[in-house]
């Protein structure tokens, strides 16, 4: 009885830990989501979204500039990285040896630990140098370059995660690989697939580094894929080591868009995956 009464004790204050552990966590969460909404929630209005930024020391204008460049670049960067992860991954789950696919997890892997500023400055290396240019061309491939290992690691694992009797019956009918892949396995991992693609597109939105080295920053509305642009993360940097309140102001008010956006796309993304999940219990 003592012996069940100590388990029975330890149970209790491992519980109350873990719990105390996630309300701390939750708390500093809405501490931080607070704090941006009540700054940057004064600072939001229809100029801030339409206007160009205005000259420093002056009072007002806006971000529309570099909504639109983070929308460019990270646009860019889904076009180039979504469907070379995508077909990686395919590749890896249903047509790659056991020792290549592991060497390519591996460096996938580590590619998804690379600093971003270290990809910022490979960009700089393979881009910019050659182009004698920043350019929105240069941030998406930066962006691309993140976004590939989560893509490709995100389809491996949900393709991974498709019953194996759906292959075998595939199979059994006569279906060659290709097409049992294409028309079988895919389609049952769309759901999960689409969703670790959003969630990386989210994960790149916000990246700052990389940009600094490839897209620079730009005053003005982007001209071309192969100018310098300006974005949401580079602003609030600019901004916020600026001594101007209204820049601060402003920065504030970015942040909070930019998490708004960011929000949003986790939002879908989960939405889709609970479809998913409603459609295979059904």
């Amino acid at each position: 009885m003592r012996r069940r009464g100590v388990r029975k004790l330890v149970n209790n204050l491992m519980l109350a830990a873990t719990g105390v552990c996630t309300l701390l966590t939750v708390s500093v969460l809405f501490v931080i989501l607070g704090y941006l909404v009540w700054n940057g929630g004064k600072s939001i209005d229809w100029d801030f979204l339409t206007k160009l930024p205005l000259p420093q020391g002056q009072v007002g204008g806006g971000m529309a500039n570099a909504i639109v460049g983070s929308a460019v670049m990270v646009g860019l960067a889904a076009v180039i990285g979504l469907p070379v992860g995508f077909l990686g991954g395919i590749y890896l789950a249903e047509f790659g040896n056991k020792a290549f696919a592991s060497a390519v997890r591996y460096m996938a892997d580590l590619l998804n630990g690379v600093p971003s500023i270290v990809i910022g400055v490979f960009a700089w290396t393979v881009v910019v140098a050659p182009m004698h240019s920043f350019s929105a061309l240069a941030g998406g491939f930066a962006l691309s370059l993140m976004l590939i290992p989560i893509a490709l690691r995100s389809t491996e694992q949900f393709l991974l995660g498709v019953p194996r009797s759906l292959r075998e019956g595939a199979l059994a009918l006569g279906a060659p690989q290709w097409k049992m892949v294409a028309t079988v396995v895919v389609p049952a991992a769309m759901r999960g697939i689409l969703t670790g693609m959003i969630l990386g597109v989210a994960r790149i939105a916000g990246e700052t580094a990389p940009l600094l080295f490839t897209a620079l920053n730009n005053q003005y509305w982007p001209t071309g894929l192969n100018q310098p642009v300006a974005a949401l993360p580079v602003m609030i940097f600019t901004h916020a080591m600026s001594p101007f309140d209204d820049w601060h102001r402003q920065a504030w008010a970015a942040g909070l868009v930019l998490l708004a956006m960011v929000l949003i796309t986790n939002i879908t993304a989960r939405w889709v995956l609970s479809r998913g999940t409603a459609v295979q219990k059904g």
